[in-house]
């Protein structure tokens, strides 16, 4: 069990939490997640690592309470007490990228709505390595921003999007991007795009027509984190992958979103499960969580 040192409203339901977890502040990357528990009864929460302090042997996780793990997690004490297990997945490509590569890219990352927790450590592991990134944060009204004023302290210009309008420029994350290029003479080498499947799958169309190699993370779909339960089973340029194994992050030019968000859709259910199971026989679940480096559950 591991420590809460501190939790925070953010906005609209979405709670911040740091958590003492040694092993895992000190042998993550950006773009991993670790699975989160209240007690050994309770269900498998993936997240994905918003921060971390190895100093101070903490991560920090963002959630929204929408379903009854979640809110059990923002109705348990402050100074309360979670399992954690981690790091999970597979780091960001832009920590593995060779550094002279990664020096003449220009990149942009558009965040919708809780996306814009993933969407942080990526950027401030840039500016730490002496790399700068744009950012788009998006959501529909001013309300629902998260994360503002921690992004301003990496992101080499932020730009915040509204739906309605009420702060910063008035559409969506994609319509920021179209604008920034129409009007702003912004040009962009890569783009990595984490928030809503939808939102994803349309930055992906956009990106395409425009020849933007563009990064997605498919955390949204996963719930065992292990590969075994079959939630986050994905076609990726006609391969099959599971997004807590092969991922998160994949080439988004690359997916069948619509596939995936249908296959979201029907997984709610028992009966969607089983029809699932069915179709898919032996591809239905994963090979399990083979990334080094799990801290164990205490």
């Amino acid at each position: 069990m591991f420590k809460v040192v501190n939790k925070r409203y953010l906005a609209n339901n979405i709670w911040l939490v740091d958590v003492e977890a040694p092993n895992v502040a000190k042998a993550c990357l950006p773009g991993q997640f670790v699975i989160v528990r209240l007690d050994e009864k309770a269900e498998r929460v993936p997240l994905t690592i918003c921060d971390y302090d190895r100093e101070k042997n903490t991560i920090t996780l963002v959630y929204q309470a929408v379903g009854a793990s979640t809110m059990r997690m923002r109705d348990a004490d402050e100074n309360g007490y979670h399992d954690v297990v981690g790091p999970l997945g597979q780091p960001s490509e832009l920590c593995t990228m060779p550094r002279e590569e990664l020096a003449k890219e220009k990149i942009l990352f558009m965040a919708g709505g809780v996306g814009t927790a993933p969407v942080y450590p990526q950027v401030k592991w840039l500016k730490e390595n002496g790399y700068e990134a744009d950012v788009i944060i998006g959501a529909r009204t001013k309300e629902l921003i998260i994360l503002e004023e921690e992004m301003k302290q990496w992101a080499a210009n932020l730009y915040i999007a509204t739906d309605d309008g009420s702060y910063g420029f008035k559409g969506n994350v994609n319509d920021c991007l179209k604008d920034l290029l129409a009007n702003h003479g912004k040009e962009y080498t890569r783009v990595v795009a984490i928030g809503p499947m939808i939102m994803m799958k349309f930055v992906c169309l956009t990106t395409k027509e425009l020849g933007i190699p563009t990064i997605v993370s498919m955390n949204p779909i996963m719930v065992d984190g292990t590969g075994m339960c079959g939630a986050c089973r994905l076609s990726v340029g006609g391969k099959i992958k599971f997004a807590c194994v092969d991922g998160p992050e994949f080439d988004g030019h690359l997916i069948n979103f619509d596939e995936a968000m249908n296959r979201q859709r029907m997984y709610k259910s028992e009966e969607g499960r089983k029809l699932l199971k069915e179709q898919e026989g032996e591809t239905h679940k994963g090979p399990g969580c083979a990334t080094p480096n799990p801290q164990k559950v205490d």
